[in-house]
């Protein structure tokens, strides 16, 4: 963008030379001349500040278009993590649900165990 800009600069200060040089060799009165070189200015500045105003408004749009582009990618980001966050406690209770109907599962064992023991040791006092 900087050498764009240079290049433009360097062709504006190019022209405007090359137009003065020629109004000043070319046959006119002192007036006349004044105000070809006046008008040429003006033309010159308003061509400037139509490229100025040009600039400005292409860096506005591409600040705000990377601007969305950015708050898009992070809500993406936020997005994914928190589905990652939501994944990540579903597979803990998953777990943590397993281990605790695996638990269960023991205490039922040891109990009816205990109650088979219980009973063959009654069992066996009664035959007594």
């Amino acid at each position: 963008m900087k050498d764009q800009a240079k290049i433009i600069v360097a062709l504006l200060a190019g022209a405007a030379v090359g137009a003065a040089v020629s109004l000043l060799l070319a046959p006119s009165k002192g007036s006349e001349l004044r105000e070809d070189i006046a008008d040429y200015v003006d033309d010159i500045i308003s061509s400037a500040r139509n490229k100025a105003e040009a600039t400005a408004n292409n860096l506005r749009e591409y600040g705000s278009n990377t601007l969305e582009r950015s708050k898009s990618k992070f809500r993406s980001a936020v997005n994914d993590l928190s589905n990652y966050k939501e994944g990540a406690v579903d597979n803990a209770k998953s777990r943590a649900g397993n281990v605790a109907d695996a638990g269960r599962e023991a205490v039922n064992n040891v109990k009816s165990k205990v109650k088979s023991g219980a009973d063959d040791l009654n069992d066996s006092i009664q035959d007594a």
